[in-house]
């Protein structure tokens, strides 16, 4: 596609999915996301040419300008729109599908020193919320969404949405997903909330047990009770000691 149908699109893209956006001029001139999205198209194309420095100058250049730091190796698909822009990192190995919404300080980063493919894919028509890290080699699924601030470290179906630290599925294919067992969870704290769990079962039971084992004690005081209050209301018996 010609480089100004491309820019076309995109800002035809962008007046679509964001209410603040008045007129194409103004997406023009003040969407630094935009911009990135632009500056990283020469850089690819350049690292694609083996121009490697050059291409890293100008991905820096871009970063400096936008806020936003993409590696010149990256796929970015298209109509990709990155909203505020600041602070978003996409790394090296990542993939992004087409029409991806991404908002500010999102991280597409990687795990390790490793070599090879080490950043995420994440599919098409994903919309990943401000502050989210989704980290490693995992696939983010069609249609997706990731809650901002989540922490993704496991692969998304798609049509799923997720959330939390680390981030776990709540919706998915439009049905809420209710969780039962905090391993599922996987939060560090699981562990811990399943043995105190445990431990609060663990004592209902002895409760449990202890109060069974009262029962009887507890007959004998009631009828002891009930002898005392029939003897009180007789007025035929004798006391001990009348009558001497």
């Amino acid at each position: 596609m010609p480089i100004f149908e491309r820019i076309r699109e995109d800002i035809t893209s962008v007046m679509e999915r964001d209410p603040a956006a008045r007129s194409r001029l103004e997406v023009l001139l003040c969407y630094p996301g935009l911009w990135a999205v632009w500056f990283h198209r020469v850089s690819f194309r350049l690292w694609r040419m083996r121009l490697r420095l050059p291409a890293r100058i100008l991905s820096q250049f871009a970063r400096f300008l936008t806020g936003v730091d993409i590696h010149p190796a990256a796929l970015l698909g298209r109509r990709l729109f990155i909203d505020h822009a600041t602070g978003v990192v996409i790394g090296e190995t990542a993939i992004v599908g087409s029409d991806v919404t991404i908002y500010q300080g999102v991280t597409l980063g990687g795990t390790g020193k490793q070599h090879g493919k080490r950043h995420p894919t994440v599919c098409d028509r994903v919309f990943i919320g401000n502050n989210a890290n989704i980290l490693g080699n995992i696939t983010i699924g069609e249609n997706s969404r990731v809650g901002a601030g989540s922490v993704v470290l496991n692969d998304v179906p798609p049509n799923s949405t997720v959330v939390g630290v680390p981030a776990h599925i709540v919706y998915r294919a439009g049905h809420r997903v209710l969780i039962t067992d905090p391993h599922d969870i996987k939060d560090p704290l699981s562990d811990v909330l399943i043995a105190l769990a445990d431990r609060v079962e663990a004592l209902e039971n002895q409760l449990g047990a202890q109060r069974a084992a009262a029962v009887p004690f507890a007959t004998e005081e009631a009828e002891r009770s009930a002898y005392r209050e029939e003897l009180n209301q007789s007025r035929d018996y004798v006391s001990m000691g009348e009558g001497i």
